[in-house]
């Protein structure tokens, strides 16, 4: 017959943080990402102004670079609006770098485009020719943004917040009685 050992090791799991609560801080603002979407929208409200400057403004050019500049400030808003209140600090288990890495690179391609198109157009009102820079530049923009990104993603970063992570608790205890 084999012989017990005189004790139990047991290995618990205990979680290390409480779940972050939804409050307003501004301090993001302060952080490199947060000053790029500022930004971003100062460029994409900008631009979308100056489309609807124009004398064509009814141009099918001129709606495509307004589309992508009004989906990108409602877009952007709302993420702003999520880490000032540390909303993504409490759905730390949706991949937000990687959603907004894949966001960044979209409306960086379609930024590309619609500027180009709208710089094209740029002869005819002087309100264009602004409209073309401000989209080249939230081109670069969201560029810059983009390479944040995947460089945090690169780096294992989190969006924002510590990690929520368990860490394994041992206890011993003395011989068993049989």
């Amino acid at each position: 017959m084999q012989s017990f050992p005189g004790q139990v090791n047991t290995t618990t799991t205990a979680s290390t943080q409480t779940p972050p609560n939804i409050r307003f801080d501004p301090s993001y603002i302060l952080t490199l990402s947060g000053r790029v979407k500022i930004l971003e929208m100062m460029a994409n409200i900008l631009g979308f102004i100056s489309v609807l400057a124009s004398d064509i403004s009814s141009h099918s050019r001129c709606g495509w670079f307004n589309t992508v500049s009004m989906a990108g400030f409602w877009t952007t808003g709302i993420l702003l609006a999520f880490y000032l209140f540390h909303i993504i600090e409490k759905f730390y288990k949706i991949p937000w770098l990687k959603i907004e890495f894949i966001y960044c690179a979209i409306v960086t391609a379609c930024y590309l485009l619609a500027a180009s198109l709208i710089a094209a157009l740029a002869t005819s009102s002087e309100s264009l020719g602004v409209a073309a820079f401000s989209g080249f530049v939230g081109m670069c923009l969201y560029g810059v943004d983009c390479w944040i990104k995947f460089k945090a993603i690169k780096d294992g970063k989190h969006a924002q917040g510590q990690p929520h992570s368990s860490r394994p608790v041992s206890a011993t205890t003395g011989p068993i009685e049989y």
